[in-house]
C-alpha cells in the first residue's frame, strides 16, 4: 500500500495560488519528525533554494489531520495557508460511516498539489520474537486480541493496511492511536506496541541501525531504500 499526502489551501482559484507573496504557512497535521512533517520541510527547502518564497511548517497534530484542514479552511483564502493532507483524510475518511469531519472538503479546501508517496513496511521492536511474518502470524493466532498495532488515527492508511493484513490473515490485533508516525514508531522501538505498518522513509534509518525489525515491504516492487525487505502479497497463507 502507497500512502499519499497533498498540500491543500482555503477554497479559492488556481491563479491565486500563483499570485501569493509573503511567507507561506504549512500546518502540518501530524506530529514532528514523521514523514509528512518532514516532507513539508524538504519541499520548503527546496523551494528556498529555487528562489522561492519563504514557507514555514507549523504542527496542527490532532484527528487524523482534521485540526490543521479546520484551520486552514477558517483562513483567509490569499495563499498563504496550506495545510498538509493525507489520503486517509482526502479519501478515506469521507466513507468510512460514521465519521465525524469538521469541514467539507469539496467546498472549503482547495488541491494544490500531490506533495510525495512511500510504500509502507511492516515493522516490530528489534526485540520481538517475531523474526519473520510467518513467526508473527503464528503469534497472533495463538494470541488472539492480544498484539497491538500502532496507526496515525482512524481511517489512516496504516490503520487499513492493519486490518487488512488481519482479515486476510484471520488474526485480531489491539489498535492504538497516535498524533502522527513518528510517536507511534518511537513506541513500537520501545517495544510497547508489537507491530506497525510504517511509511518505509520515516524508519529505514531505525530498520538499519536496529532500532526496530522491518518484517516485510506492503508493495508490489522492492524499494531502493530497503531492498532487502520480502513483498508482502495479498497471498498472506504462504506466510503461515
Amino acid at each position: 500500500m502507497r500512502r499519499r499526502w497533498i498540500l491543500a489551501a482555503p477554497f479559492l482559484p488556481a491563479p491565486a495560488l500563483a499570485q501569493s507573496r509573503g511567507t507561506i504557512r504549512v500546518l502540518v497535521g501530524f506530529a514532528p519528525g514523521g514523514a509528512v512533517d518532514q516532507s513539508v520541510r524538504i519541499a520548503a527547502e527546496a523551494v528556498a533554494r529555487r528562489g522561492g518564497p519563504l514557507i514555514v511548517a507549523e504542527t496542527r497534530s490532532g484527528a487524523l489531520g482534521f485540526l490543521a484542514a479546520q484551520a486552514v479552511a477558517r483562513a483567509a483564502p490569499d495563499g498563504l495557508t496550506l495545510a498538509s493532507a493525507i489520503m486517509g483524510m482526502m479519501s478515506v475518511a469521507p466513507a468510512v460511516p460514521g465519521s465525524q469531519i469538521p469541514v467539507d472538503l469539496d467546498r472549503d479546501l482547495t488541491p494544490v498539489c500531490n506533495l510525495a508517496g512511500t510504500p509502507m513496511a511492516l515493522i516490530a521492536p528489534n526485540g520481538s520474537p517475531d523474526r519473520s511474518v510467518a513467526e508473527l502470524v503464528a503469534r497472533a493466532r495463538a494470541r488472539p486480541g492480544e498484539l497491538s498495532y500502532a496507526s496515525t488515527g482512524n481511517g489512516s492508511t496504516n490503520q487499513l493496511a492493519a486490518e487488512h493484513f488481519a482479515a486476510e490473515a484471520g488474526l485480531r490485533f489491539v489498535h492504538v492511536a497516535y498524533r502522527g508516525g513518528a510517536p507511534a514508531v518511537l513506541d513500537v522501538a520501545a517495544g510497547r506496541i508489537d507491530l506497525m505498518f510504517a511509511n518505509i522513509a520515516e524508519v529505514v534509518e531505525l530498520i538499519r541501525g536496529g532500532q526496530v525489525r522491518g518484517l516485510a515491504l506492503a508493495a508490489t516492487q522492492p524499494t531502493s531504500l530497503a531492498p532487502d525487505l520480502p513483498l508482502l502479497t495479498r497471498d498472506y497463507r504462504r506466510w503461515t
